[in-house]
């Protein structure tokens, strides 16, 4: 009997019963297992599934407590959170298109396990590889290097790094320590300490032509400077927020604004008139005005006025573009 059944059984006992149900039968009827066990059990269905079950001391054993409203608890059709189904389904789908290679073999058992939990009948998730869409927005291919990069990132190794730069369209030779791997917008960006420049730096993985190990150990920068530095401001473009941006979005803007979460630090309230003011910290402004432009006439940007500068020059030149 696995945790999915014993779940199920659980809750079979226990539902419309007016007595409490001692230690020992539960135990027994879930195929004499531990009493840790039992408890481990009763503390997942509490917390994850939302089960009322308590502990009845004169009575010396475990009930359903109705609600307020004298409503039966029943089990959730689904017994998985949103990030735990997209997990699941992702993973899956990663299992299933991965090629051959030196890993093969050793992920094929993980790559069952997953089907059968999918499969599980009492999980109710057969649907699930079909019913679900993930969607992938503007992917890059992460480049002939990612290996390489990986490899250096968790062995704690240099980098000599052939790199070209998008905005300058220029290449440059350089050394990295690298310090972690970001997975962002379903692209993957090295964080590391380049010496050209003797500081932090993020570079797109797909943009970096070749990449050499070093045999020198990697400059371990401290997890509070690299967040601080990469974590601080808005978006991929690192560096410690230095301005703070105030946003105002329509009425109608403000029912899905109101609900998004643009950055760790942002503060947003709603105004008399039924906007929505976001103040968002960061240091460059390209990618945010990229998703201010996204809102058209329903943002307004309120400061600093240097934001509100560029943003205002980039839609007067897309409107020269239509004459």
């Amino acid at each position: 009997m696995d945790k999915f059944d014993r779940i199920l059984t659980l809750h079979n006992l226990l539902d419309g019963r007016r007595t409490p149900l001692p230690l020992s039968d539960i135990r027994d009827r879930l195929e004499k297992c531990s009493e840790s066990t039992v408890y481990r059990l009763i503390k997942l269905m509490r917390e994850h599934l939302g089960a009322p079950i308590e502990w009845i001391e004169e009575a010396g054993g475990y009930l359903y407590v109705p609600s307020k409203e004298g409503l039966r608890y029943q089990l959730p059709g689904l017994w998985f959170n949103a990030k735990e189904l997209q997990a699941l389904v992702v993973l899956r789908n990663l299992l299933k298109n991965l090629g051959p290679g030196l890993l093969e073999d050793h992920l094929a058992p993980l790559a069952r396990r997953v089907d059968k939990l999918i499969e599980h009948k009492r999980l109710k998730l057969s649907e699930a590889a079909s019913r679900i869409r993930i969607l992938s927005q503007a992917a890059r291919a992460p480049g002939p290097c990612f290996s390489e990069v990986a490899a250096a990132t968790l062995q704690r190794r240099k980098l000599r790094i052939r790199y070209h730069s998008r905005s300058k369209d220029e290449q440059t030779e350089r050394v990295v320590s690298p310090q972690h791997l970001a997975h962002y917008r379903d692209n993957w960006y090295l964080d590391a300490f380049d010496e050209l420049r003797n500081g932090l730096r993020s570079f797109s993985v797909d943009r970096i032509l070749s990449a050499t190990s070093l045999d020198d150990r990697a400059i371990d920068v401290p997890a509070d400077e690299l967040d601080e530095h990469f974590a601080s401001a808005y978006g991929i473009f690192a560096g410690k927020a230095n301005k703070v941006a105030v946003l105002r979005f329509s009425r109608e803007r403000a029912r899905w604004v109101a609900d998004e979460r643009w950055h760790p630090q942002q503060a947003g309230q709603f105004l008399t008139d039924g906007r929505y003011e976001l103040r968002i910290p960061y240091r460059d402004p390209q990618e945010l005005v990229m998703d201010i432009l996204r809102h058209g006439a329903d943002v307004e940007v309120v400061a600093p006025e240097t934001l509100r500068t560029e943003v205002r020059r980039r839609l007067e030149k897309a409107l020269g573009q239509y004459g």
